[in-house]
């Protein structure tokens, strides 16, 4: 199996699902076009399917490496990052001032989903450089910015995010890094010592790029504790001269790589500040905000991790879909003799891949959606689109990352069950897609923690008012699908109309279980809530585009076969998974008596 960009999903969930024309309407990208996204996705796929995707097996099998104190990357890796570098991927939509193409987040988002279907070992890299520019365009002073941002956009210099540590995970009111003032530069830039561990850190240290630029979180010696207490720094592998030539090793090194379930090629790293020498870094942003300015970063890798999740998911469907045309396995039922036929033909094969490609799709529709969010809350024309926008960038987030990456697993093992028991055997490669889709549900927030913040931050923080909004939208489109001609249209229309009642059930139980004040029902139904929410917004996205193919499939010249597979599989997923959604109620609204605590003693035999 070759890997693929699909680019015609990719620029169908633009165009027909998550509402990308908006962006050329609100002005804000006057050379945007067609031809130009045609162009862009094109280049991609080369790039995708040519450089990085012939280096996913092979990076499995031959995993980064410390090596004298320095990280080795996987063979293959330092030529394709020269490429990914050469190519202007990285400045894709970063402000022209600092070196970017200035082209709407929604692009690089596609990107996204396109290089972790081809590596995601590999493009993980890129993603949390991509997140640490964001946060220093947001908060950096000047001089930070003219120091790194040229180099960091374009992608000359990787950026990384350190935040866990041995004794705090997502807890982070427990760190303990410390960053103490230590004296003034010529320009009045205040530098502070850092010293501290921190682990979980992705490419933490690689020999892809000259300079790494670490975002560190710490505490001051007077910081309060808690995460009120934190602030971040900006914390250079190797110190920045003024003319912009690299300086003297600053004590920020890799002591350990962690030895992981998936994702070899990517570099896990310990990382120690100040324990062979003195490491140095500056302030970025205020004191003690640290944590408000991390999730700047956060949230954009939060969005980035929901697209590792369609990504991987997509490159284990095309496996499966391959292998099961490949295979020949039984005989159609009542046909006793005769030549083997493919197991595509036999229907729980077809069952699974259409669920695979269902969920492929729906998570794309979601991630994308909420990219285009992210875009006209930055750009609309008016306040009242920005706002618009930003609420739903908001809601669509914590769904993006929990939702598609969870979705990611199912679809990674679906993809196994299809090869039978050559999936369970590593030289078919089905087994790494699922190896390496399974940290996605953990980090930048466990799958949990969003869907706390789902029925907290986001649905009690402004009384609901914004998912109404949302379920409102998704009602709207369910008529308009069961008011169409087609037998299928009319189906899809009805049980999304089902699900989104039902998500609104759930929706006003939690709401009123928040006015009473009882948190702990609200957190016993976050993740089924969430996984509710999923359902409805993917069945959502879908029965849009399944509109629009019904539309487009009596058009001349049209792509038949293309447009009526959109709608089977809006239909199938509206049979599979929207009914899911609409009994999903009963476990949201338990309360927290079904997860009252037992005596651990008496749950072991």
């Amino acid at each position: 199996m070759t890997y693929a960009t699909p680019v015609r999903d990719i620029r169908y969930a633009l165009d027909h699902m998550a509402g990308f024309s908006a962006l050329a309407r609100s002005g804000a990208f006057p050379d945007l076009s067609g031809e130009m996204v045609d162009a862009i996705l094109g280049e991609a796929a080369k790039f995708c399917d040519g450089v990085i995707a012939p280096l996913n097996a092979q990076c499995d099998r031959t995993p980064s490496a410390l090596e004298n104190g320095a990280v080795r990357t996987s063979p293959g890796f330092q030529q394709a990052y020269a490429r990914y570098v050469e190519g202007g991927w990285n400045s894709l939509a970063f402000p022209e001032e600092w070196g970017g193409q200035g082209l709407p987040s929604t692009l690089a988002n596609a990107l996204v989903d396109a290089m972790n279907g081809a590596s995601m070992s590999f493009s993980i890299c890129t993603t949390l450089t991509t997140g640490a520019v964001k946060a220093i365009l947001s908060v950096g002073t000047e001089r930070q910015k003219n120091t790194y941002l040229p180099k960091m956009v374009s992608g000359a210099w990787t950026g990384t995010m350190n935040l866990t540590e041995p004794q705090s995970g997502s807890d982070l009111s427990a760190l303990r890094t410390k960053a103490e003032p230590a004296g003034v530069d010529a320009d009045g830039t205040r530098r502070y010592r850092i010293s501290g561990q921190k682990i979980f850190i992705t490419y933490g240290d690689n020999d892809m790029a000259e300079n790494i630029v670490h975002l560190v979180l710490a505490r001051l010696p007077d910081a309060p504790e808690g995460t009120g207490g934190i602030s971040m720094f900006l914390v250079p592998k190797h110190h920045v001269n003024e003319d912009g030539s690299l300086g003297e090793r600053n004590d920020a090194h890799c002591i350990k790589l962690e030895e992981k379930m998936g994702l070899h090629g990517s570099p896990t790293c310990v990382m120690v500040f100040g324990e062979r020498g003195e490491c140095y870094g500056t302030l970025l942003g205020e004191e003690n905000k640290g944590l408000r300015n991390m999730f700047i970063m956060m949230n954009a890798a939060r969005l980035d991790v929901g697209l590792q999740g369609v990504g991987v998911a997509e490159a284990a469907f095309q496996r499966a879909l391959s292998y099961a045309q490949e295979r020949r396995q039984g005989r159609a039922p009542g046909v006793k003799s005769g030549p083997m036929i493919a197991i595509y033909e036999h229907g729980d094969v077809r069952r699974m891949l259409y669920s695979m490609k269902a969920l492929v799709e729906a998570s794309r529709g979601i991630c994308y959606a909420n990219a285009v969010a992210c875009d006209l809350a930055r750009c609309a024309p008016d306040e009242k689109q920005r706002a618009k926008a930003r609420a739903l960038e908001e809601l669509l987030t914590p769904i993006s990352k929990a939702w598609s990456t969870d979705r990611a697993n199912d679809i990674a093992s679906m993809g196994v069950q299809v090869h039978g028991g050559m999936g369970y055997i590593e030289e078919t490669g089905a087994a790494q897609h699922m190896r390496d889709a399974r940290i996605a549900a953990i980090y930048e927030g466990t799958n949990g923690i969003q869907a706390m913040d789902l029925v907290g931050r986001k649905l009690q923080g402004d009384g609901g008012v914004s998912v109404a909004a949302y379920i409102q939208d998704v009602k709207e489109e369910a008529l308009i699908a069961r008011a169409g001609k087609r037998e299928d249209l009319k189906a899809i229309g009805a049980r999304l109309l089902e699900a989104g009642d039902a998500l609104k059930a759930s929706t006003d139980w939690l709401l009123d279980a928040a006015k009473a004040g009882r948190q702990d029902d609200i957190l016993a139904g976050a993740a089924p809530y969430l996984k509710q929410f999923g359902n409805v917004a993917g069945g959502y996205y879908l029965t849009r585009g399944a509109v629009a193919a019904a539309l487009a499939v009596k058009e001349p010249g049209a792509d038949a076969a293309y447009l009526e597979s959109r709608i089977a599989i809006a239909r199938f997923f509206a049979e599979n998974y929207l009914t899911e959604a609409s009994g999903l109620t009963p476990a949201v609204t338990a309360g927290a008596g079904a997860i009252k605590r037992l005596d651990p003693a008496a749950l072991t035999g």
